[in-house]
C-alpha cells in the first residue's frame, strides 16, 4: 500500500550503516566533546534537518541532476568543504578556553549557530545526496506510482534510527568531556584537535569524487 518493499532488511541495513562512523558522526563527536552535551545533542538534530532536505531531493528527482551534474556536484561538495574549514580555523584561532565551569555552557553556547553548522555541514556533502538516491530506491516497488510517499517514509526511518544513535554518541563523547573540562591545559588541547579534525573532515570532502 505504501509501495515500501522488504522495509525489515531496509531497516537493518539502515541501522548498520548508521552505526558506521561517518562525516557526520565525526562532527557531532567533535561538538559533543568540545562543547558539552547539549551542543552535540543540537548539531545531531542540525545533521538530521540536512538528511531530511536529502529525502525531500530524492523524493522529488533533484538529486539526480546533482549525481549526473559535475560542476553542480563540485559546487556544492567545495561549499561543504570551505564551511568545515572555515568552523576549523576558527577552532584552532580562538584563544578563548572551552567551558570549564558547567553552570555557563547555556550563556556561552550559541545553539542556532551549532544547529545551522549541523544542517549545511549535511546539506553541502554531495554524498548523501547521492547515497539517498541509490540506497532508498532499492526498497520501493517500481511499480508503485506515487514513489514521493515511500521515498519520504523510508527517509523518515532511516533519519529517525540515525538520530537516535548519533543521540547516544553526543551524550558517551560529552560525558568524557564533562570529566576533562576541569583542566584548562586539557581543554585547551580539546580545542585544537577539535578544530584539526574539522580542517582534515573539510580536507577529505574537497578530495572525494562521485564513485
Amino acid at each position: 500500500m505504501t509501495g515500501i518493499v522488504h522495509f525489515e532488511t531496509f531497516l537493518l541495513a539502515g541501522i548498520l550503516l548508521n552505526l558506521t562512523p561517518g562525516n557526520d558522526t565525526i562532527f557531532i563527536l567533535v561538538k559533543s566533546i568540545g562543547q558539552g552535551k547539549k551542543a552535540g545533542i543540537v548539531s545531531a538534530l542540525g545533521i538530521a534537518t540536512g538528511s531530511f532536505g536529502h529525502t525531500m531531493l530524492a523524493a522529488f528527482g533533484l538529486s539526480v541532476i546533482i549525481a549526473k551534474s559535475i560542476v553542480l556536484f563540485n559546487i556544492i561538495k567545495y561549499l561543504g568543504a570551505a564551511y568545515l574549514l572555515y568552523l576549523g580555523y576558527q577552532m584552532l584561532t580562538n584563544k578563548t578556553p572551552l567551558n570549564i565551569d558547567g553552570n555557563i555552557e547555556t550563556r556561552s553556547a550559541d545553539y542556532l549557530k551549532i544547529y545551522r553548522d549541523g544542517f549545511l555541514t549535511n546539506i553541502f556533502n554531495p554524498k548523501v545526496a547521492l547515497f539517498f538516491i541509490a540506497f532508498l530506491p532499492q526498497f520501493i516497488d517500481p511499480t508503485y506510482r506515487h514513489t514521493v510517499v515511500p521515498f519520504l517514509l523510508l527517509g523518515a526511518t532511516f533519519i529517525t534510527t540515525g538520530t537516535t544513535w548519533c543521540m547516544i554518541l553526543a551524550l558517551f563523547a560529552s560525558g568524557i568531556f564533562a570529566k576533562l573540562k576541569s583542566n584548562r591545559k586539557v581543554s585547551s588541547f580539546i580545542n585544537k584537535l577539535c578544530g584539526i579534525t574539522l580542517v582534515a573532515l573539510g580536507i577529505k570532502i574537497a578530495l572525494t569524487d562521485r564513485k
